[in-house]
Formats: structure tokens, sequence, C-alpha cells
């Protein structure tokens, strides 16, 4: 074995949802504070149906587009959300160790918000890849949203089943690399939707739930009935911080 491919080998893969994960809350919550009164009318908010939350999401950027908000005051919103605690720290500890790290980010909010966010936070060189809803700004003005591909998953919503994402980017980097590509995969999120991908990690990978969200309350609900079914390390966390002390860990072992 060469040392180029040994060196590939060594390589870890991070997995980061973006909404209460990478920022402190809801990138879609967030953005309704662009509009004039700051909130949506109930008979927009009403309109959700379980399930098919792009195609509410569709309905609310139309609605503000018709309201008069401009890509400044969506962009300028977006910008000012408050990243999770701790998560810049993350991304510096990343930065530092980027030769060993390759960040990906799986979120069913949508490309518009990610890179504007990323972009203004100064962190978006250290992501490789970003799998999300397209959004872009028509003639109009108004910011259109699609759904990001269909799948036959019933446990996710009908236009994103993470899991999905992240098996078919570990198989297209394992073509690249001809072997395994990474030691290790981590995954981190806050969210019902990313249990589905957990489901995907082996044991040697782990699973970051932030705690006292719903993610972390069905992985406790599933090692409760089935554990056998989970084979990821679970490894909750408040903070960033939280996770670098398990990478700095997982570094000194190797």
């Amino acid at each position: 074995m060469t040392a180029h491919t040994a060196a590939k080998d060594q390589r870890f893969l991070v997995f980061f949802d973006f909404d209460e994960t990478i920022i402190n809350e809801n990138s879609d919550d967030a953005v309704v504070r662009a509009l004039p009164g700051q909130q949506l009318p109930d008979w927009l908010k009403n309109s959700y149906r379980e399930g098919h939350y792009n195609e509410h999401m569709q309905k609310v950027l139309a609605y503000m587009a018709d309201e008069g908000v401009t890509e400044d005051s969506i962009h300028s919103v977006v910008e000012k959300i408050p990243p999770a605690p701790g998560l810049l720290n993350l991304f510096q500890y990343l930065q530092s160790h980027q030769q060993d790290f390759e960040i990906v980010v799986v979120s069913d909010a949508n490309m518009y918000f990610i890179e504007t966010w990323l972009e203004r936070a100064g962190v978006r060189h250290l992501i490789q890849k970003i799998f999300t809803n397209p959004a872009s700004f028509d003639a109009t003005g108004r910011l259109v949203l699609l759904p990001f591909h269909s799948h036959s998953c019933s446990r996710c919503p009908n236009n994103m089943c993470k899991q999905m994402i992240l098996r078919e980017y570990l198989a297209s980097r394992q073509k690249k690399c001809g072997g395994s590509p990474f030691q290790r995969v981590f995954y981190i999120g806050d969210g019902a939707n990313d249990i589905c991908p957990s489901l995907a990690l082996g044991p040697r990978d782990t699973a970051f739930p932030r705690r006292d969200f719903p993610m972390h309350r069905l992985l406790l609900r599933m090692q409760q009935s089935q554990a056998a079914k989970f084979k990821a390390n679970i490894v909750p966390w408040v903070s960033g911080d939280d996770v670098v002390d398990c990478l700095k860990t997982i570094m000194a072992e190797r």
C-alpha cells in the first residue's frame, strides 16, 4: 500500500445537519422575520400537511414574495441566525485537522439559506459537499424552492431521505478511492429525520444527537426497545465542544 492510499484511508467523514445543529434555530422559521408583521397568517400555517414540508415552504416563500419581501432582507435575516453553542469551535477544530476530516452537510433546508449562512460564518470552504433542496431567486425576485429528490423510504419526508444520500455518497467516495475511503463516519444532528441516516452507520461510527432534541429522544427509545438495530456509538451533545472532546479522543487512539 502506498503512502498516498494510506493517507486517504485515515480520513474521517463528518455529516452535519444544518437547522438546529449548525445554526441554533430553524432557518425556515427564522426567515419569517423578514415579513413586515414577522409572522405567517393562520391560513398558511394551517395548510401544512405531514410529510409535505417542502411543498409548504414553497408556499411560504411565494407568500413572502407577494408581501414584497426582497432578496436583501431574506439574506440579512439568514446571516444573523446564531450558530448553535460551540459549533464555531467545532469548525475551528475541524479546520485545524483538515487533512483528517471530510465535511458534508445534509439538510432539508435549502441551498440559498445554507450557503448564505456558511459564507457569512467564514466556514463555507471547509464543506466538501452540500446536499439540500435547490433554491434560487427567479426574475420576479421570488425564492423558488424545489424538492431534492424522490425516494421510496417510508420513514422520511417525500422530498428527502438522508440515508439514501449518505449511502450514495459513501459508495461514490469508495469507488474513487478503490476501497474503503473512511475509517469512521460521524453524523451530527438534532431532528427526527436524522435517525434514518444514522441507521446506516456501523459499529465504528458515531451518531451525535443534540441532547433533549427529537433525534436524541428517539435514539433513547430505540436503545430501550431494539438495541440490536442501531449499530453506531451514540454521543449526545449540548455544545460543539462536546463533539470536539470526542473527536480528540478518537484522534488520539488511532
